[in-house]
């Protein structure tokens, strides 16, 4: 018996409101203001579907990493790297290890459906899989898809004697529907007419995977619990639901008034989310829809309660700032040209030499432990930095990223170039010892105080836009698992 062990999610802290867009860009198209509710999770400027993915998975792993993980899936069509495999820079980031399989799902909006199927099935021969699902998608300004899209991320354990959810079945069908697409050299998805869509493709396919699935497994459409099934295009969710029997109590909030679709992640973070309230014999389907259907379902175990995440979808939906500033979400999406200034005009090539030979400082913030007098410090040396020890080669390494800290001093820099001014930095101490003078994100200027706890993040340090690089680190930012609310 295989299934869900452990889940989690990631939304971003900034929501810009639908409102704001369309104030800005109904002049052009008053047809948006049909979309003016609600509001839409909105990546900050050093975020993208890696950083996301490398949160939903802490989430999900809740500090410990199984013994016997074999392999870590990740699943986006915004992956920061075409030629460089993303999900390997997620397994350094969470330092898994060298002895894992590590693969990149990708080139449909139904591979976080997918990708779920294989590693449930890859984990029927033993050992675990860490499966995440993120998304960040651009957009042309001025379109519908920029009010209905979101960003947000989704990340479970999955293997043998599962907590949360044990695995019934899938129905996995391929149809080469092509409801919107992305070409070669494109940077943004061609949609086809809306009313097409619905009627000749999720009206005919979904019903179709599930009527499989309900064949397949011996489940009746009308035990199901909860049926979960993203779709930007209004009612579409119940006119499936109807067709296949499934109750309409049934049907799950796609979420799309408080974070938009996030692509690929989204039935996964719908999943996540109906995992924090479901109750043990549940039925969960799952239907993801993209070039074909998957229809897979789930038995919500006795354990789940147990299962928890500190935070999860809830947790994260409730950590909001709400961002009116439509100039800003264009800028973090490089929608538009700004002048970066001379203070910008830097050559920020990444020595890949460098990179590799210290990954796991760099990438999985490895810091060092002084075997000798048990000193912390970051990053490693060859010297004890404690001056009442000073040891030779004593250092083993020492995880940092989920170590506690406070800020011991702090600077808001207008002056130095920011994406988004002023820079944020400052003496960031850790809790079991040992500091570091971190750049400081998710904060409104002026928003740091001495002694404020902090979380290390995987973040974007910044980009090589002469050579398409991305290079990352961790930063500070206010610890939300110790907010209010």
């Amino acid at each position: 018996m295989v299934g869900i062990i452990s889940y989690g999610a990631y939304i971003p802290r900034k929501r810009l409101q639908r409102a704001a867009a369309v104030e800005a860009n109904s002049w052009f198209n008053p047809a948006l203001k049909g979309y003016s509710k609600g509001e839409r999770a909105m990546c900050n400027w050093d975020e993208d579907a890696i950083t996301m993915a490398v949160e939903a998975s802490r989430d999900c792993l809740g500090g410990e990493t199984p013994n016997d993980l074999t392999g870590l899936f990740l699943a986006t069509t915004s992956a920061p790297f075409k030629d460089r495999q993303n999900a390997g820079i997620l397994a350094t980031a969470l330092n898994l290890g060298d002895d894992l399989m590590t693969m990149d799902v990708t080139a449909s909006q139904r591979a976080g459906t997918t990708g779920l199927v294989n590693a449930l099935k890859l984990a029927e021969g033993g050992g675990k899989i860490l499966y995440a699902a993120a998304e960040k998608r651009r957009t042309k300004a001025a379109a519908p898809q920029e009010l209905l899209y979101g960003d947000g991320a989704a990340a479970f354990v999955i293997g043998s004697n599962p907590g949360a959810a044990e695995f019934l079945g899938a129905k996995q069908i391929s149809v080469d529907f092509v409801d919107h697409y992305k070409g070669e050299g494109e940077d943004f998805d061609y949609h086809w007419e809306e009313r097409w869509i619905r009627d000749e493709g999720y009206m005919k396919l979904v019903p179709r995977a599930l009527e499989g699935l309900f064949a397949d497994t011996g489940v009746s459409a009308g035990d199901v619990t909860h049926f979960v099934m993203p779709c930007v295009i209004r009612r579409v969710g119940a006119m499936v639901a109807k067709t296949a029997g499934i109750p309409g109590e049934a049907i799950c909030d796609n979420m799309h008034n408080e974070m938009g679709e996030s692509g690929t992640a989204h039935a996964l973070v719908m999943l996540a989310k109906v995992l924090e309230t479901a109750k043990p014999g549940d039925i969960i389907v799952i239907a993801g829809f993209g070039q074909g259907c998957d229809a897979v379902m789930f038995k919500v175990a006795d354990n789940i309660e147990k299962c928890r995440p500190q935070m999860g979808v809830s947790g994260f939906l409730a950590r909001r700032v709400e961002e009116t500033n439509y100039n800003k979400y264009l800028a973090f999406n490089d929608l538009v040209t700004l002048e970066h200034g001379l203070r910008g005009e830097v050559d920020r090539q990444t020595a890949l030499t460098a990179l590799y030979r210290n990954k796991e400082m760099l990438t999985g913030f490895i810091g060092g432990k002084c075997r000798k007098c048990g000193t912390l410090q970051f990053p490693k040396s060859k010297i004890c930095v404690n001056p009442n020890c000073g040891e030779f080669h004593s250092q083993d390494d020492h995880p940092f990223a989920d170590m506690p800290a406070t800020v011991q001093s702090w600077t808001a820099d207008n002056l130095t170039y920011a994406v988004e001014p002023p820079q944020h930095f400052g003496m960031v101490v850790f809790e079991e010892g040992g500091r570091l003078m971190s750049d400081i994100t998710d904060v409104d200027v002026g928003g740091v105080e001495v002694g404020m706890p902090m979380r290390m993040m995987f973040r974007v340090k910044e980009f090589d836009n002469q050579r398409g690089f991305t290079r990352y680190f961790w930063k500070a930012a206010p610890d939300f698992t110790k907010e209010d609310g």
